[in-house]
């Protein structure tokens, strides 16, 4: 079966509408930032300028600013130039819905109309289906990819693009922004905070979700990121795919699995999937994330903080802790 190509050229990539688009959409919710003023101030400029760079094939990227956030995970990110972020969601605009076909259904980041609520909803859709209503033992492979972001090679990337991009300018620009990245490694990583990262993650990623869909033919799969699930009432069949899954893994991606987060456990013991503890019946939030949750709740919160924890205690068996957290605000 021949593969669908994209078929937008270079010059709609970069067109000045794109990038005013792109700009809009970009802007929102940063007026305040101090770089994003001082780019509005000469908004038109500084598109032209973006724009003459693109067209005459001499855009550089520029050099990112890098900072550490924990959440809980220490995470280091890096910040580009607001030019720079203008193209990144001008690509983007153009390469998601193309690439988005592609994905398999039940990859849930960083798409729309997914999502880490969406995932769970689906976990419970496959635990109930493997287990007849939970009349019956079901077996769970969790696994995490070791290091992700930083272990990607941009080379089988840049392969990857290459096959389904028919103009290779888009390619080529693509590699510029890859290589404007380093993480210690030449031609290793991408960088956290970029749009185009987020999207070129699941690119990569889609030809291992096709192969446990279509050659280990896993019907009930759920990934998120870096993090999956297979489910199976037989143990076994598991166990015997695990090394299929990491020899992919490492020979087609360059990627590993991290040897302390693969368990082989049954719904019945609890499966730690995305902040969540699963049972048959309930899910309870994992206690590292209840500990973050009241330790940024001590204090003062900022009611939209408070909403948006109680927006997600919604999503599971978590009344008690509500109630703690709607007490502890009250007494404030």
């Amino acid at each position: 079966m021949s593969r669908s190509l994209f078929q937008h050229t270079y010059e709609d990539v970069i067109s000045m509408e794109n990038l005013l688009e792109a700009w809009q959409e970009f802007v929102k919710g940063k007026r305040s930032r101090d770089d994003v003023q001082a780019f509005e101030r000469s908004l038109m400029e500084n598109l032209f300028s973006l724009h003459t760079r693109l067209t005459d094939m001499t855009y550089r990227h520029a050099p990112y600013q890098a900072f550490i956030i924990s959440d809980p995970k220490t995470r280091h990110i890096h910040k580009a130039s607001v030019a720079d972020r203008v193209l990144h969601r001008a690509l983007y605009r153009r390469l998601y819905p193309f690439f988005d076909r592609t994905f398999i259904a039940d990859s849930f980041s960083c798409r729309m109309g997914k999502g880490t609520h969406k995932a769970l909803d689906r976990f419970n859709v496959f635990a109930r289906k493997v287990s007849q209503n939970h009349r019956k033992t079901v077996w769970v492979l969790t696994c995490d990819i070791r290091k992700f972001f930083a272990s990607i090679d941009q080379r089988v990337l840049l392969t990857m693009l290459d096959g389904y991009i028919a103009d290779k300018r888009i390619v080529r620009l693509l590699e510029t922004i890859l290589q404007s990245f380093s993480s210690g490694i030449e031609g290793i990583g991408l960088p956290l905070g970029n749009l185009t990262s987020q999207m070129l993650a699941n690119v990569y990623l889609n030809a291992f979700d096709q192969f446990v869909k279509h050659r280990l033919r896993v019907k009930l799969y759920i990934r998120y990121a870096d993090d999956f699930v297979l489910f199976s009432e037989h143990r076994e069949y598991l166990e015997n795919i695990l090394e299929e899954i990491d020899a992919f893994l490492f020979q087609r991606l360059r990627l590993s699995l991290h040897p302390r987060k693969i368990e082989l456990r049954s719904i019945a013991s609890g499966i730690d999937f995305l902040g969540w503890v699963h049972f048959p019946h309930y899910r309870v939030l994992r206690t590292s994330t209840k500990r973050k949750m009241l330790k940024n709740l001590k204090g003062s919160a900022k009611p939209e903080t408070l909403a948006s924890y109680l927006g997600l205690l919604r999503h599971g068996d978590t009344y008690e802790l509500s109630q703690q957290i709607l007490e502890g605000d009250r007494a404030l």
